[in-house]
């Protein structure tokens, strides 16, 4: 009897340690598992995701296949040129037009971490200038937190804001953002997705 209660317990914590477990959601070699929206540049090179503006000077995105409702997603971004862009989740993708929210990606003073809902409410909140850590030209890490209600952004290892709105409590794609208004590039690393 013993024997049978010991694989009745170990067996969820097996079943949660496989779900819970770090995924790359980029490849180092091409968009696979990836969908591009607009006209902008999405692309390859050196192992890195590039994006850019191009000939229309548009709003581009990169959004995920799949739908992601609670998760921990961990990156790396570079800001070149303008570097004006931002991780969307829970979103919704039609055309160039994003239904969802937005955790800012910008130069120095710009309000990385913040986050921001598109077509709706705009700014939610934005962190405290003082908190501004942001590296023109160099590698800056984003993680962002999203349970429930709840979502929580650092940058840099700083912690950017909590934020709890019961509209976030929803799922939808991860995309990744090219400002509008052209001359723009960012470059992107290590993208991973722990799902919780």
């Amino acid at each position: 009897m013993k024997n049978i209660l010991i694989l009745l317990c170990v067996f969820p914590l097996v079943s949660f340690s496989q779900k819970s477990k770090k995924v790359a959601l980029f490849n180092k070699k091409d968009l696979t598992g990836w969908v591009i929206y607009g006209t902008e540049k999405w692309y390859v090179k050196n192992k890195n995701l590039v994006c850019e503006s191009g000939p229309d000077k548009g709003y581009g995105y990169l959004g995920t296949e799949k739908s992601y409702k609670n998760f921990e997603l961990t990156l790396k971004f570079k800001p070149e040129a303008n570097g004006n862009s931002g991780v969307f989740f829970h979103s919704n993708i039609t055309g160039t037009k994003v239904a969802g929210w937005q955790a800012e990606v910008a130069p120095p003073g710009y309000f990385s971490g913040g986050i921001y809902e598109s077509y709706k409410r705009g700014w939610l909140i934005k962190p405290d200038a003082s908190l501004d850590n942001v590296k023109m030209g160099e590698w800056n890490s984003m993680k962002i937190k999203v349970h429930g209600d709840e979502v929580t952004t650092w940058v840099n290892d700083i912690q950017m804001i909590f934020l709890k709105d019961a509209a976030i409590d929803s799922d939808g794609k991860i995309a990744l953002q090219i400002h509008d208004g052209g001359g723009i590039k960012v470059i992107w690393k290590e993208i991973f997705i722990k799902e919780m």
